[in-house]
């Protein structure tokens, strides 16, 4: 199964340690276990090899499971598939009206007399690509009539649907995952953005700055800025380091880009310089990458090339860099897990008994719990306090039921779901420890075409500040979080994922920018990873769990779940064999203990 990119190679090693075999296909029970769902008419470069011309003699049936293999070829149009239709029909064919990716086609025969025949393609829709790479999940089932006929002899195609329709193994030849990133204009982090390509490796490299330049795919456009969108050209052909031409991004010879059009501005350049290299190293195209505006360095700092190490300061911080590392709420406190065990911290979270669920801020400065109010119905169940870590909480929020708290990045505010239906942001003001509430429009994610329903389970933000993760009627989505002009927010464009779940989600963490860890209802496979984009989806080891996994949290680094009896966290005994298993936390036994990560 196709490997997701990880942000730089040092993040690439901590993942293949930690997550090792994240992304490669799992038990049968799942959806998300056949093969990397996305297809795309994006690239009309030649694939490397493509599929042979049609079998001469073939049966209609066997033709047209041909002509679906042959459809993931999207070189010049889709040639390849071109060849199983009649002449005037190749010529007529709309490849470009839509793409879906199928599992399990199967070719059902209607009606066969003498050199005319129809036959139903019915597949399971697993996915869709827009033109500009972006991949969606869906489902469904896809029901396409063909006709056929023979011509010279030969079965040929003479009638069917616009649009392309692949079969989901094929695609897995042809197509390749890379992730873009763009800008948090609030926050200068790079935001990923997912897409699919085909393209041999010696042009990927130019592919992937072409598809940065066209921009963000539509649903983050409005929240990000493009640094080599606009007035941003080519000065020249993109070359090797040492300025030869050919098989760009392979092996050692590092890349040189040369631009027009750039801005003067020291901040913009470095921006600019981010995009490009993360997106080129997330890619696996080796640096060292020459940046040059209009021949001359774009910095005079990196006369020699940039690395990825330079651009660091642009990326979603790692949690726990701060003070505060793995925490959990046990037996209603807050407790700090060090190496001689958990240790209760000074202030109110540590002395409390009625806490249900926290947050912690990414720096280890602030704390957002739900505590239990004790007070029976029709009164509110839950309270949401905020404070600093080892001082005094204060309750800021009542309901009969809030959501686990999940902090910005920047630590400025904790997000809560309400009563299952208001998103409520508590904001803390670090100057004056000042709090206030304030609500969050969720009028656009509820009335979008791929609407969730209620009641929200969780919400989770993302470490880049862009995108929010959430559970809505047992179902996984990614919304989009937008920042208004009057300082006000609301959440956009939702995107399924996860579909096909035969059981409930009911926990959801951010592992990486754009990998999600959930757990879900049942004893098959409670725990998995799914892309943003819903393209990979993944079950992890359920080795040594203890069903029903009551919540997950995550980093690229570490992953631990809360089961039945204890926090328990992800290990790989040997990474080359992908022994995974479960291994409890000492001191974090109980059924009612859940893991809590900064940020």
């Amino acid at each position: 199964m196709t490997i997701a990119r990880s942000l730089s190679r040092r993040l690439a090693v901590l993942l293949a340690l930690c997550l090792a075999g994240m992304f490669v296909a799992g038990c049968a029970s799942l959806p998300e276990s056949s093969a990397p769902q996305a297809l795309g008419t994006i690239n009309r470069v030649p694939t490397s090899v493509g599929p042979p011309p049609p079998t001469p003699g073939r049966d209609p049936d066997l033709l047209l499971s041909d002509f679906l293999i042959a459809s993931a070829d999207p070189a010049e149009h889709h040639a390849a598939a071109r060849q199983y239709m009649a002449p005037d029909t190749a010529a007529n064919w709309d490849d470009e009206a839509s793409a879906m990716i199928v599992d399990r086609p199967d070719t059902l025969r209607e009606s066969r007399s003498g050199d005319h025949a129809t036959y139903v393609i019915r597949a399971r829709k697993v996915g869709d690509l827009a033109l500009d790479g972006a991949y969606h999940a869906s489902e469904g089932t896809l029901e396409n009539k063909i006709e056929m006929r023979r011509v010279n002899g030969e079965w040929r195609i003479t009638e069917l649907p616009p649009g392309v329709v692949m079969e989901a193994s094929a695609f897995n030849k042809s197509y390749h995952r890379s992730v873009l990133y763009y800008v948090d204009p609030a926050t200068s982090v790079l935001v990923p953005d997912p897409r699919w390509l085909s393209v041999p490796r010696s042009r990927l490299t130019d592919r992937l700055i072409e598809v940065l330049q066209h921009g963000p795919q539509a649903a983050i456009a409005p929240v990000v800025r493009n640094p080599i969108g606009g007035p941003v050209t080519l000065h020249s052909p993109i070359t090797k380091a040492n300025n030869e031409p050919g098989d760009v991004g392979i092996g050692i010879g590092g890349v040189r880009v040369d631009l027009a059009g750039v801005s003067p501005n020291q901040h913009d350049r470095e921006l600019l310089a981010a995009q490009i290299v993360t997106t080129l190293a997330s890619s696996d195209v080796l640096g060292p990458y020459i940046l040059l505006a209009d021949g001359k360095p774009l910095d005079d700092r990196f006369p020699n090339g940039w690395a990825i190490t330079d651009v660091e300061q642009f990326t979603a911080p790692a949690p726990g860099q701060g003070r505060a590392g793995l925490h959990a709420v046990r037996n209603g406190a807050l407790v700090n897990v060090t190496p001689e065990g958990p240790i209760a911290p000074a202030g109110s979270f540590g002395e409390a008994n009625n806490l249900v669920s926290a947050g912690i801020s990414g720096d280890g400065q602030s704390v957002a719990a739900v505590a239990d109010t004790g007070r029976p119905a029709p009164e509110p169940r839950r309270t949401l306090l905020l404070g600093s870590y080892g001082g005094k909480a204060f309750p800021v929020a009542e309901g009969a039921s809030i959501t686990t708290p999940s902090w910005t990045a920047d630590g400025s505010s904790a997000w809560v779901v309400i009563d299952g239906e208001r998103v409520t942001r508590a904001v803390i003001d670090r100057a004056t420890g000042n709090v206030s509430t304030q609500d969050v429009d969720t009028t656009p994610m509820f009335s979008a075409p791929a609407a969730p329903r209620g009641p929200l389970g969780q919400l989770t933000v993302s470490r880049t500040g862009v995108r929010a993760a959430v559970i809505a009627d047992g179902k996984v989505y990614v919304a989009v979080i937008e920042r208004r002009p009057d300082g006000k927010f609301a959440l956009t464009s939702p995107t399924p994922v996860a579909l096909g779940l035969s059981t409930r989600a009911v926990s959801v963490s951010w592992v990486t920018g754009d990998t999600l860890m959930v757990a879900r209802e049942g004893t098959v496979d409670p725990v998995f990873t799914v892309s943003i984009d819903g393209s990979l989806m993944t079950p992890l080891t359920s080795q040594n769990l203890t069903p029903p996994v009551r919540a997950v949290a995550s980093t690229p680094s570490a992953q631990y779940v809360a089961d039945s009896r204890a926090v328990l966290q992800l290990q790989t005994a040997d990474p080359t064999r992908n022994d995974r298993y479960w291994r409890e936390v000492p001191g974090l036994t109980g059924e009612q203990v859940v893991p809590v990560l900064p940020g």
